[in-house]
């Protein structure tokens, strides 16, 4: 008889603590690990160059400005990288050669994080090839069309120099107007930060394609 109020005993205790053990994690978790307990705070990975981002879709109201602005750039960022891809073979002028590079290093890698955005938000990304034939439209401002691609393949030296930067300047000052337009209207704080680099690289490019220009 002894021996089994001494297991009895043993199992209440057991018990007490597991629910103990349960109420102290559902306490721990009530807090979203932001150590306030109200839950009602935004992730860290909100902000830009923190190594990921939290994946939540932007503020209702502003939603469209954000969507738009990954996809109508990450078209506009592959014809950059398509063009950048021609100077290789093409081109004579190693500032030219240099220019390109640092275009395709810094683009293809924001078009694949808009890219994942997209996906977290529940939206298609954009096709390869999509938006040529949209140049005209405002959020695809400065995109050159078929044609001019095609005239652009088919120089090199010195006059594939020169149409290479009339067009890339075209191209950027498309791509300024795209990010002050997610700037202003935005919401989601790394779009928003992208948005703001591409403004103030891509304006610092058109100043050195512009003096590149004139020599």
């Amino acid at each position: 008889m002894t021996t089994q109020r001494s297991t009895l005993g043993r199992a209440a205790t057991a018990a007490a603590a597991t629910a103990a053990l349960a109420l102290a994690l559902a306490a721990c978790g009530n807090g979203n690990g932001n150590g306030n307990g109200n839950g009602n705070e935004k992730s860290a990975g909100d902000g830009h160059g923190s190594g990921h981002d939290s994946g939540k879709k932007p503020a209702k109201n502003a939603a469209a400005a954000d969507v738009s602005f990954a996809k109508g750039m990450i078209p506009h960022h592959r014809q950059a990288v398509e063009m950048s891809e021609l100077v290789s073979s093409r081109a004579e002028s190693a500032k030219v050669k240099s220019l390109s590079e640092r275009i395709s290093k810094a683009q293809q890698p924001e078009i694949e994080k808009m890219s994942g955005w997209l996906k977290s938000w529940g939206e298609k990304v954009p096709a390869a090839g999509q938006g040529h034939s949209a140049h005209s439209d405002h959020s695809m401002a400065g995109m050159m069309t078929p044609e001019d691609m095609e005239k652009l393949k088919k120089l090199s030296g010195e006059k594939f120099d020169r149409e290479f930067l009339r067009m890339m300047t075209a191209h950027h000052e498309g791509a300024v107007e795209m990010a002050r337009t997610e700037e202003s209207d935005g919401s989601y704080k790394p779009a928003k930060a992208m948005a703001r680099d591409i403004r103030r690289s891509q304006t610092a490019e058109i100043k050195e394609m512009r003096e590149l220009l004139k020599k």
